[in-house]
């Protein structure tokens, strides 16, 4: 069960008009942090990641699933959505299943390390255009002192790059 705190920062998202992924990205946060705190580990990331997801769409995040997945992980993601219109309160044993299962997983999968490797394979999937464009929407979204901020860092790489 999502913890209160995270229910409303994702019903503020969607009262601001934030996009579902968006709104999804506070359980996945909680989640994160549940693995750094001990309360659980996770195998890798992207199940971290998974798990966070699969509580947003039980908490009636209107989160399609995944394009590129097998047909048992959409089936799934369906029947999730499906779950978060009609909520109940998840059987005790499966749960209690579940969280011992995860309390035998490591910690460092929600590491800041093993985060960042997630996000660069997932962005490496991308098409180079889907890229361009999302740097684009960064750039237009982000405050002239941010914007500052990254070209600097950007001309740092370059100029490391180039000696190496």
């Amino acid at each position: 069960m999502p913890e209160k705190k995270t229910l409303q920062r994702a019903r503020k998202d969607k009262r601001e008009g934030k996009a579902p992924s968006t709104q999804a990205g506070e359980f996945v946060r909680e989640e994160v942090h549940h693995v750094r705190e001990g309360k659980h580990g996770a195998r890798s990331a992207k199940q971290a990641i998974a798990i966070g997801l699969s509580k947003a769409r039980r908490a009636g995040v209107k989160l399609p699933p995944p394009k590129r997945a097998s047909r048992a992980t959409k089936e799934q993601a369906a029947r999730e959505t499906r779950a978060g219109k009609h909520p109940h309160k998840p059987s005790a044993a499966r749960s209690r299943a579940m969280h011992k299962a995860l309390e035998d997983e490591g910690h460092s999968a929600a590491s800041h390390a093993a985060l960042s490797r997630q996000a660069k394979r997932s962005a490496k999937k991308r098409g180079p255009a889907d890229r361009k464009r999302a740097a684009a929407k960064a750039v237009r979204t982000k405050g002239p002192a941010v914007r500052k901020q990254a070209a600097r860092k950007a001309a740092k790489t370059r100029a490391r790059r180039k000696r190496a």
